[in-house]
């Protein structure tokens, strides 16, 4: 290698001759063996060739080069350059070369890279690699003109031929040969060319050279050759690609650049899907900052990803992507280019968003700006998995938040989403990462709205993806379940038990993964236990049974739960095992295990041995028992059960249920009890049966004594706590096996109860404690009878049977009545359980079960149960003479009087009628605490009770003395069932309807659960309970006309007085609480986010359709539009009758809700804020004759007042109007008076008004635009008198502290006070600062009134410091700070208007409200002024300038300010902050 080195440089000094002996002796040494045949071509260009290195070869064989290629180039300009001939020799020798090249052969061997000669030692001498000759003579500048025309001229010859031997193809290789030469000595020619070749080659050709363009001119020729394929690119879509891959390495102006992309995105819809990828990467990598979100919009506008997955394909797409690892279908190419075409695109956009930032914020920008659903497409959710992958956590949170967002509005909706995963599965298997987060992100948000979303997006990637996808999706789920948040659990384990359901033998893949949830059950709640162990079974025990590798497992926790002696342990126990038993007791479908779909022997056996089981564990504990029975109704209801397995089940249940609960009616009952045992509430004539409940209260609390004194082995206990849902499973499984005759047992709705003698409410505070909790724990547990007796038989439609449910409603509120005297002497009493699947209540605390006078609240409380069975006036007690003589007085509603009356007149039994004495009336009147705080102790009534409320409403008005055939034969419901019926619906409404971010748990949970008493009704979707709710809307909307004609007729019967002598107080304050009930149930109704969705509408225009139909007779053709005004229109005109402001509230409410569902609710802003001021003007006052006041009638009043100042059409007016007429009638008014004007405003409710009217008027300023510039005189002028009037009320507001001067009114006046002067130095001073040259005296006059409130404001700071108050100083330093931001930033608005001269600044003394000065400070602010922001106007324009001609010293006003200082250092120090 050394010597072949130190030969070549000495070749260098040498002559030309010597070098070509050497290489001659080498050559010819080297082919000795071979001889190959040498060109002996004697023309000038052979000759040079040879003497410069290179051997010409004819043949296949390629040319030979024996010196580098430099070397090369140099000996031959060196050659041409020092011939005598020159420059002729250059023409001689190109003329030599295109001899050369006519032959095809050595044309070939020109184009192709020379091979070095070989020396005898068979080593290289010289590089590796060589080019080709002619690739080598372009490099020679003289001869690069001639061979590049030469090269272009010859090209054509081989445009047509295709590849020859070899895979060469000529025109690709002549191309080849201008690419990336040092120098080009006519660029512009060349391109020239290139492009003609262009216009006549065919396609190959033509993609060869415009990708070679870049390489091939230098830079000058860049923005000619772009605009050139431009043009082209318009003209022929297939160069697209070769065009746009050119163009991006072309270096081009941004304006051409511009031009090009706008070219190019015309003709995006027509590109081949191939040829996509490129250009979307072209599009989004030509962008500039300025560009960006334009480009991306236009660009995900033309973005069609809908159209390239063909429909006929897909289907063999997924079934490539599902065959794990099969052969692919070779049928289906286009599936997979298309696919892949997708990907490539999306790879495009994703480099481009991951490499600029400006690209990313494009994309969420432009998705975001959609505003309807149908323009969503599904590459916006792609965009947003392809953000959320990319590493930038700014593109992660910006893609969770618009996706977020974007759910929250109903934009993109689960149809999209399908459509996504169902199109482009293969394509969003790269993002299932981000998938997955995003999941993850959507199920934990306390935001109801977006919760689905994230299911949608699991139950999609689990259908749609691999094992291992299905892994990760079910391994989330079980990470959400053992999170223990509500909401997020629910959601998890609904998903699960639904991927249970549709997907069963893929689920049993991963049961182990789901069975490790058992570990992880102290957090979940009763429900989602139920749940759990639901989806668990189905997996193990199901008919399929493809997770039977958990069943031995799922026994053996089952076993070891039941066995616990650990309450909550034993619960989880007797769930399970309810669950399993459903799951293995199911109805088969035929064919699989058996012939006749019949449950196999072996099956049925294990079911009787696990319900055995459980009911043996169970025996020794009521709570235990009773919710085994409670689980056990609701597997009856809700699942069907095979015939074999419900027989057994219902046999057992009627036996023992009459066994422990029923006795035979006998004349004496012996036995020592705390009471006299009493058979009351009996409404069969002949019956004999009675519930035997004092007895069993009684030897249960001995039996529970003497297990808590003695360690003896506990044994089986008929508790009453079994009684309620004991019978609750008999009669579910009567119904079932008799398909829903409930006649067998139809003798236990009338059955009486033992109890005891009611008159011992009267000596109530006499008994001992036990006593006491003995008659309450006795009246819970027959109030929880009759509640199960009600939900057997509310869908019973026989007369007699619905009159004697109305009876068992009347024995509820009438022994309700009696409870809460009860509870109010039993302070600290805990009753008896009654939901079972909660936690234990030995740790609950009763805010009620307290001293009586806690509980005495007139009014203040919409839930307050009705204090006495008396409801109306005529009612009466019932005597029965029998042939024992034995007389039995129970209490009656009217109504259920008639009826009795009437079915006992029939049967000849005479019944004596007796009028209850005046004394005993006023007993029952006595108050009782609420059971408001005792609901969890109440057996849950079914949805069904509440179509009771179908029937009629009765009252005393309606009453018929004569007992006519209408009265006797219609049911009727009193007032007092009502409210019970009403505040029933309205609490499950408030549950199931209302959005969940309430119901999401805290991280620190409280003691009492809200969902304790609606186990049934969690078992029901939010869609099935409104649309319950819209078929009861009739009925409702009766029972508010019924309430609206009482009260009407109360109010005429007194002439327009509400506390009239025909008024009575009692069934007033009834009425009230059933007609506040009502409208609070239609609020609720129609306030259900359900409604938005879009599946939904035609319910709501079902719901509204029932409101227009009360005035229009035909609702069916309506539009939604004309529905909700029909509907407002129907509730408007219950206006007149509401009877407290509460009330009014309440339909002020339900107004603004369904003008909102028309989407136009502007259009009836007037009327609601008509109605709103109606209210305020109204004087409310009880039934009693006294004024409404407490902290209710303010709450209401608070808001109704809100409600009206923000439906008005001019805020600031209606402010004036209170407080310039209203305010002043109440300081000239007596101390006892309201205004005149205004009756609800008074001494009681002034700080009502005034926190409301503050904090609107700052509102409404916040809504007044910032003055501008190019605001012309009219606009200014405009914004100028708004900013006066809010100034003015602020200053009559602010001056109302003088007069009301109590700590809340100065609260509220500080700060307010503070927000107005920031809102104004940000909104109003810009509008100073421009109109004060045009409106000098009206900016005088406003600032002159705004300072006058500063004053006081500043005064009240002084105040504030002098008492000392924590909740007042609060305010100060920040008031302050605002107050002096105000005087400097009024000098800078002088100073722009060049009257800086006429701003003083002096000290400002503090001073107390009435004026006086602090005297603290007295000595050191002696000789200080006590001026704060006087405006004197020095010298005024003269009337005949121009104010554009006024000189500064005429336009200069005088601002004298007052620095405001205190004493101490550390005030001062506090202000500045």
């Amino acid at each position: 290698m050394m010597r072949k080195k130190r030969r070549s440089s000495v070749d260098k000094g040498e002559g030309a001759t010597t070098t070509t002996k050497a290489k001659k002796s080498r050559t010819t040494g080297r082919k000795s063996k071979q001889p190959a045949p040498e060109e002996t071509n004697e023309s000038v260009f052979g000759v040079f060739l040879r003497e410069a290195g290179v051997t010409l070869k004819q043949g296949g064989t390629s040319n030979e080069i024996a010196v580098d290629q430099v070397v090369f180039q140099k000996r031959i300009q060196k050659q041409l350059q020092k011939s005598p001939r020159y420059p002729g020799i250059v023409q001689e020798f190109t003329a030599g070369l295109e001899s050369h090249i006519e032959d095809p052969e050595r044309f070939r061997n020109c184009l192709l890279p020379c091979v070095p000669r070989l020396s005898d030692g068979d080593a290289s001498n010289g590089s590796s690699f060589q080019e080709s000759l002619l690739r080598m003579l372009l490099g020679i500048e003289m001869l690069q003109t001639f061979i590049i025309k030469s090269l272009l001229e010859k090209l054509p010859e081989f445009m047509f031929d295709g590849t020859g031997d070899g895979g060469l193809s000529i025109p690709h290789t002549i191309i080849n040969q201008f690419k990336w030469l040092d120098r080009v000595v006519d660029s512009k020619e060349l391109a020239a060319k290139l492009m003609e070749l262009v216009s006549v080659a065919p396609v190959e050709v033509q993609r060869d050279i415009i990708s070679s363009l870049p390489e091939i001119l230098e830079d000058s020729q860049h923005n000619d050759i772009a605009r050139e394929l431009n043009s082209l690119l318009q003209e022929n879509t297939q160069l697209t690609v070769p065009i746009l891959d050119a163009l991006s390495s072309l270096n081009l102006s941004s304006s051409l650049l511009t031009e090009v992309r706008g070219a190019v995105m015309v003709t995006l819809a027509a590109v081949q899907l191939e040829d996509l990828p490129v250009v979307v990467k072209f599009i989004l990598h030509s962008v500039s900052a300025s560009d960006a979100y334009e480009v991306v919009c236009s660009l995900r506008k033309k973005l069609e990803l809908e159209q390239c997955v063909l429909p006929a394909v897909l289907q063999a797409s997924q079934s490539r992507i599902k065959s794990k690892g099969s052969a692919a279908s070779a049928s289906t190419p286009s599936a997979g280019s298309s696919q892949d075409s997708v990907t490539l695109t999306l790879d495009g956009i994703k480099s481009a968003v991951r490499f600029q930032k400006m690209i990313s914020e494009a994309w969420l920008k432009a998705i975001e700006s959609v505003d309807e659903e149908e323009d969503h497409k599904v590459v916006d959710l792609l965009v947003l998995f392809i953000l959320h992958s990319t590493n930038a956590n700014q593109s992660r949170r910006g893609a969770e938040r618009v996706l977020k967002g974007k759910v929250r509005t109903g934009l993109i909706q689960e149809a999209l989403l399908q459509r996504t995963f169902r199109d482009y599965a293969q394509v969003m298997r790269g993002y299932f990462p981000s998938i997955l987060a995003l999941a993850q992100s959507l199920l934990r948000s306390p935001d109801p709205c977006v919760v689905p979303f994230g299911g949608h997006m699991y139950r999609h990637s689990f259908t749609a993806f691999d094992s291992y996808c299905q892994q990760e999706v079910v391994g989330s789920l079980v990470t959400h379940v053992c999170s223990g948040v509500g909401g997020e659990v629910d959601m998890a384990l609904e998903l699960l038990l639904c991927l249970v359901t549709e997907k069963p033998s893929e689920m049993a893949l991963y049961a182990v993964f789901v069975k490790g949830i058992l570990d992880y059950m102290d957090s979940l709640t009763p429900q989602q236990i139920r749940r759990l162990f639901h989806l668990l079974s189905s997996l193990a025990f199901g008919q399929q049974q493809q997770g039977s590798h958990i069943q031995d497992d799922m026994h053996i926790v089952i076993r070891k739960q039941l066995s616990s002696t650990v309450p909550k342990y034993k619960r989880i126990g007797i769930i399970g095992a309810i669950r399993i038993v459903g799951s293995m007791g199911a109805i088969r479908l035929k064919g699989k295990e058996s012939q006749n779909g019949s449950l196999p022997q072996e099956t049925l056996r294990q079911v009787t041995a696990l319900l055995e089981l459980v009911k043996s564990s169970s025996e020794s504990s009521p709570e235990a028992a009773a919710l085994y029975y409670d689980e056990l109704a609701n597997l009856v209801l809700s699942s069907s059960l095979d015939p074999q397995v419900q027989q057994t089940i219902g046999k057992s249940v009627i036996e023992d249920f009459q066994g422990d609960f029923v006795v035979d009616l006998r004349p004496e009952i012996s036995g020592s009890f705390p009471f006299t045992p009493r058979v009351m509430y009996d409404l069969e004539v002949e019956g004999n049966i009675v519930i035997d409940l004092l007895p069993l209260l009684a030897k249960d609390l001995q039996t529970k004594g003497e297990q808590q004194s003695q360690t003896t082995k506990a044994h089986k206990r008929v508790s009453p706590l079994c009684l309620s849902p004991f019978f609750r499973l008999l009669r579910l499984c009567v119904h079932k096996l008799h398909q829903g005759n409930l006649e067998e047992i139809d003798g236990l709705l009338g059955c009486p109860l033992m109890l005891t003698d009611m008159d011992v409410i009267e000596k109530i505070e006499s008994l001992s404690k036990a006593d006491r909790e003995f008659f309450c724990s006795l009246l819970f547990h027959a109030i929880n009878w009759f509640r199960e007796v009600i939900n057997a038989f509310c869908e019973q439609k026989e007369t007699e049977m619905k009159m004697r449910v109305m009876t068992r409603l009347q024995n509820i509120t009438y022994l309700q009545s009696l409870l809460e005297r009860a509870l109010a002497e039993t302070p600290g009493y805990v009753p008896p359980v009654a939901n079972f699947d909660g936690e234990s209540p030995d740790g609950v605390t009763l805010s009620s079960a307290a001293p009586v006078s806690k509980a005495k609240k007139d009014g203040t409380g919409k839930k307050r149960k009705a204090p006495g069975k008396n409801s109306s006036e005529s009612s009466s007690q019932l005597e029965e003479m029998t042939e024992a003589d034995k007389t039995q007085q129970v209490n009656f509603k009217p109504h259920v009087l008639i009826s009795l009356l009437w079915s006992y007149a029939k049967k000849g039994i005479l019944l004596v009628l007796k009028e209850q004495p005046e004394k005993e009336k006023e007993k029952e009147m006595r108050q009782g605490v609420s059971l408001v705080s005792y609901r969890q102790f109440f057996r849950e009534l079914d949805m069904e009770v509440l179509d009771v409320l179908r029937c009629g409403l009765l009252t005393c008005s309606l009453l018929d003395s004569e007992l006519n055939t209408k009265v006797r034969e219609e049911v009727l419901l009193g007032p007092a069932e009502l409210v019970f019926l009403l505040e029933d619906m309205h609490r499950k409404l408030e549950f199931s309807l209302t959005a969940a971010p309430a119901k999401r748990p805290f991280f620190f949970k409280g003691r009492t659960d809200k969902s304790v008493g609606f186990s049934h009704l969690q078992q029901r979707s939010s869609k099935d309970i409104a649309s319950y709710c819209v078929q009861l809307l009739p009925a409702l909307c009766s029972h508010l006309e019924n309430c609206h004609n009482y009260f009407q007729t109360l109010l005429s019967e007194n002439n327009g007085v509400v506390d009239g002598p025909a008024t009575d107080v009692q069934e007033h304050h009834v009425m009230s609480s059933g007609y506040q009930l009502l409208l609070q149930v239609l609020n609720t109704t129609f306030s259900w986010s359900g409604f938005s969705q879009p599946g939904q509408r035609s319910l709501l225009k079902k719901a509204l359709g029932v409101l227009a139909e009360r005035l229009k007779e035909e609702s069916a053709d309506l539009t939604l539009g004309q529905l909700v005004k029909h509907g407002f229109e129907y509730l408007v005109n219950f206006r007149s009758t509401v009877p407290s402001l509460s009330t009014a509230l309440c339909l002020s409410r339900l107004l603004s809700t369904v003008s909102e569902k028309g989407g136009n609710p502007a259009a009836y802003r007037e009327q609601t804020a008509s109605l709103a001021k109606r209210f305020l003007s109204q004087d409310w006052v009880t039934a009693s004759g006294a004024r409404e006041r407490g902290i209710k009638s303010n709450e209401a009043l608070h808001t109704l007042l809100r409600i009206y100042l923000e439906h008005v059409d001019d805020v600031l007016k209606a402010v004036e109007e209170i407080t310039g007429v209203g305010i002043p009638e109440l300081i000239n008014a007596s101390k006892d008076e309201s205004s005149a004007s205004w009756p609800t405003l008074n001494r009681h409710t002034f700080l009502v008004f005034y926190k409301v009217l503050m904090a609107e008027l700052e509102k409404a300023i916040r809504k007044i635009p910032a003055g501008k510039v190019s605001d012309n005189t009219e606009a200014q002028s405009e914004k100028l008198l708004t900013w006066t009037l809010a100034v003015r009320n602020l200053h009559v507001l602010v001056d109302l502290v003088k007069v009301f001067d109590s700590r809340p009114v100065l609260n509220v006046c500080l700060k307010y006070g503070r927000l107005f002067l920031e809102s104004f130095l940000k909104l109003g001073m810009p509008l100073l600062d421009n109109s004060f040259k045009r409106h000098m005296e009206d900016v005088q006059d406003l600032l002159k009134t705004f300072q006058l409130s500063t004053r006081q404001l500043h005064h009240m700071c002084g105040h504030s410091k002098i008492q000392q108050d924590t909740s007042l100083t609060s305010h100060v330093p920040a008031l302050k700070k605002s107050l002096e931001l105000l005087v400097y930033r009024v000098k800078a608005m002088l100073s722009l208007n060049n009257c800086q001269e006429a701003f003083q600044i002096g000290n400002l003394k503090n001073r107390n409200l009435k004026g006086e000065e602090i005297l603290s400070q007295q000595s050191q602010e002696s000789d200080e002024e006590e001026e704060e922001e006087e405006e004197q106007q020095r010298s005024p324009l003269p009337q005949d300038q121009s104010e554009d001609e006024a000189p500064g010293t005429d336009s200069e006003e005088s601002k004298t300010v007052n620095r405001e200082e205190d004493v101490d250092q550390d005030d001062i120090t506090d202000d500045s902050d």
